[in-house]
Formats: structure tokens, sequence, C-alpha cells
């Protein structure tokens, strides 16, 4: 949360475009806080994506041509999809693949999707951001209800942007008790 990760996906499919090469960018269909099929950092630029659901399989999407695959709020790919995209990276002529999502939710559990990534990746480059206490880098997300008060239970999974999660250390975390 408020590190870049959009930006800096919309920055390496700029670079691939520039150069004449075809980038396909894939955002999960269940975050549609800027419309279906639109990647959109917070300052403003964005782009068009495909979307990926539970039903997606990667290796039927990701048919012909392509010279990079860009994969927004990766966590919420499940372990499988992971998968086909690993073997995308290392078979068919090593497209390279490139995920943006959280490790973990607001409870300090990892999402299912991200447990894979991690476990598979070659390359993992954190990217950062300071937490609010402007002590330590964010590490951990909470969610806030309507007051700005943490919630600390809920589903997994809840879509909101800045207003509903916020990013801080561990410190700040674990700070009350949780």
């Amino acid at each position: 949360m408020s590190a870049g990760k959009t930006l800096q996906l919309l920055s390496v499919a700029h670079n691939y475009r520039e150069r004449g090469m075809a980038v396909v960018i894939f955002t999960a269909k269940i975050d549609s806080r800027s419309g279906e099929g639109c990647v959109s950092s917070r300052i403003g630029v964005s782009a068009s994506a495909r979307v990926f659901d539970p039903g997606t399989v990667f290796t039927r999407e990701l048919v012909g041509e392509v010279a990079c695959v860009l994969v927004d709020e990766s966590q919420f790919l499940l372990p499988e999809q992971v998968r086909q995209l690993h073997r995308l990276a290392n078979q068919q002529g090593g497209v390279p693949v490139m995920c943006f999502g959280l490790r973990t939710d607001f409870q300090g559990v990892p999402f299912p999707g991200a447990a894979m990534l991690l476990a598979l990746a070659e390359d993992i480059e954190e990217v950062k951001t300071i937490c609010s206490c402007g002590k330590r880098k964010a590490t951990m997300n909470i969610r806030l209800g309507a007051g700005g008060d943490r919630v600390r239970e809920g589903a997994q999974i809840e879509i909101g942007g800045n207003e509903r999660y916020a990013s801080v250390c561990a410190t700040c975390f674990y700070a009350d008790g949780s």
C-alpha cells in the first residue's frame, strides 16, 4: 500500500512498449476501483489491462508473441495461477513475468497467491514505503473502519485504497497488543 507498485508496473510497461515490444498487463477483476480492466496509480497514470479471476488460465490467455507479462494486485492470484505464470517464465521461450502485490493481509496473514509467489520467485524486489510514524519502513497493512479506527477482524479480501488501509511498520502493527 502506498509504495508505488502500480506506478512501477506502468513504468515497466512503458519501457517495453517504447521499444515496440508487446506487453500484456493483468489486474484482478475483484479490484475495480478504477474501473474493470484499468490499472491506475495514485498519481493518475493508468493503462488498460486484462482482468484475471479464479477461473483464468494464463496458459490459454497468453498464446502468441508477448515480450513481457505484468500482473498488478498479484496477491489475488491463486497458487495454481502462480504456477502457470512460473512455467511461462521458465518454458516457452522464457517470457519475463513480473508480479506486483502485497504479501500479507491486514492481520499479517499471507495471501495464498503471495505465498506461492514468494516460494517460486527467482528474484524479489521490495518496493518500499515509510510507516506513518516516520521512523521505519512499512512492511504491514492495517484495515481502517469508517471512523479511521483499526479493524482487526473480517474477510481477508475487502477492496479499498488509502481510505481503508494504512501501511505501517511492524512496531506500529503490534503497538496496541495486536
